[in-house]
Order: C-alpha cells, then sequence, then structure tokens
C-alpha cells in the first residue's frame, strides 16, 4: 500500500488530505472518504485503509482546515466538556456549499494523480457527514455514480439543500445504513427520508441496522457492534463496484 499526507489547495486555504491507495494495479478508483465530527484520527486512518485495500484510492480531507484545527483528541464523554462543545462548534462551521469545495478540491487533485483513475468516483461519510457524501452526488452528477451515509445526520430539515429534497433528482445509487438506536438520527426522521426517496423513484437504499446504536461501525466507540461494522463494510464494497 502507498500512503500520503499532503496539502491539497482549495479556494479557501490548503486541505490536509491523507491519501491511500494499492502500490500495484492503478490507476485505482477514486472514494472520497469525509469525516465525522470528531474529526481526523488514526481510527479514520485505518478505516480508510481497509477500504484500499479492496483496489481503491482513498481520500481522507480534513475538513476543520477552515479553523486551523486537525485532530481533537480524545474526548470526554461528558457532553458538557469543553473538548465536546469545541467539536460542536467545529461541526457547524461547516454547511453543504463549503464541504461542496472541499470535495471539488479532492476530485482536481485526482484528475492530476496518475494512481487515480479518471471519470466516476464514490463517496461516503459517517454521522455528519453522511449528508456532505449523498449532496455531493448531486453537486456532481457526472462524477458521482455512489455515495452513502452512514449513520448520518440532518439528512431531513426545513432547509432549501436538505438531502432528502435534492436527491430526488441525483443520477448516482445512493445508501444510507442507519441505526435503530441514534439520538441523532432518530427512526421517525429516517422514515421520513426513506419515504420521500421512494416517492420521488431514487435509486437508494435505506438500511435499519437492528441492535445498532449511532457510531456503531467505528471500532474505537464504546458503541462499536462488530457484525454491524462488518455488514456496513460488505454494503459499501457492494455500492462501490458500480464506481
Amino acid at each position: 500500500m502507498i500512503e500520503r499526507q499532503l496539502e491539497i489547495p482549495s479556494k479557501d486555504g490548503a486541505i490536509t488530505t491523507f491519501i491511500v491507495h494499492p502500490d500495484r494495479g492503478g490507476p485505482h478508483r477514486v472514494i472520497v472518504f469525509l469525516m465525522d465530527a470528531p474529526a481526523i484520527r488514526e481510527e479514520l486512518r485505518d478505516m480508510a485503509r481497509r477500504l484500499a485495500t479492496s483496489g481503491y484510492y482513498v481520500m481522507l480531507p480534513n475538513l476543520y482546515y477552515r479553523s486551523g484545527v486537525m485532530e481533537l483528541g480524545p474526548l470526554p464523554m461528558d457532553p458538557e466538556a469543553p473538548e465536546r462543545k469545541r467539536m460542536i462548534d467545529l461541526m457547524h462551521t461547516l454547511t453543504i456549499p463549503l464541504v461542496m469545495e472541499d470535495v471539488r478540491a479532492m476530485l482536481v487533485f485526482a484528475d492530476a494523480d496518475k494512481a487515480a483513475r479518471a471519470g466516476s468516483v464514490g463517496t461516503v461519510g459517517y454521522c455528519m457527514s453522511g449528508r456532505y457524501a449523498v449532496s455531493a452526488a448531486v453537486h456532481f452528477p457526472e462524477r458521482v455514480t455512489a455515495a452513502a451515509s452512514i449513520y448520518g445526520t440532518y439528512l431531513v430539515t426545513e432547509e432549501a439543500d436538505s438531502p432528502h429534497v435534492t436527491l430526488r433528482g441525483a443520477k448516482a445509487r445512493t445508501y444510507f445504513a442507519c441505526a435503530e438506536t441514534d439520538r441523532w438520527a432518530p427512526l421517525p426522521m429516517v422514515h421520513q427520508l426513506k419515504a420521500a426517496l421512494e416517492a420521488a423513484g431514487c435509486d437508494t437504499e435505506v438500511e435499519i441496522f437492528d441492535g445498532c446504536e449511532h457510531g456503531f461501525a467505528f471500532p474505537q466507540r464504546a458503541l462499536y457492534n462488530k457484525a454491524g461494522a462488518e455488514t456496513h463494510w460488505n454494503r459499501l464494497l457492494d455500492l462501490f463496484r458500480i464506481v
């Protein structure tokens, strides 16, 4: 495997990005892997590595670069802890338009890298980035052919760019992995999302992971669910076959 961490230019600055791909057999299909709210960490790099072992060129950008933040370090469980409040503040600095500019920068860089295959790409986002991953399919319809949201949040909102509205016109195949128990993405929201996308005739799957809670795919989380995590990996690999 080949790993690099480099600075990718964007209109708002340089995005520190971890890139990993096989060392032979390229060029490789591109997957843009968008981080969750706790930021870049070795846990996410390991997940990017796992995805890359299936033959992908995986890009993991630091979405907090505009705030000058890279890694947050360990987060206390106490929701009132200052470290957690800082994370929430950082999360709310992001918007769909801002992250779409970051995805654009990833695509421009990949197009110039001989290790990356030109053409269609896949996106995946966890937690806060679930909505960004699927929104990329709307903003880059000629590039993003497969997009996955893993226990994504804010998928149904009153905003004009809410995914449950904008995805009605998407060409990509989308996949939503949702936890049965999730205070940030409760089942009523999941059912509303599914109904909206099905009514619009979208090429999508909304799957509820019974017995799982928010964060179940992260191996370092207390709520990690091995069976659910392995199923989510199988679903991703199946989805990304069309990239």
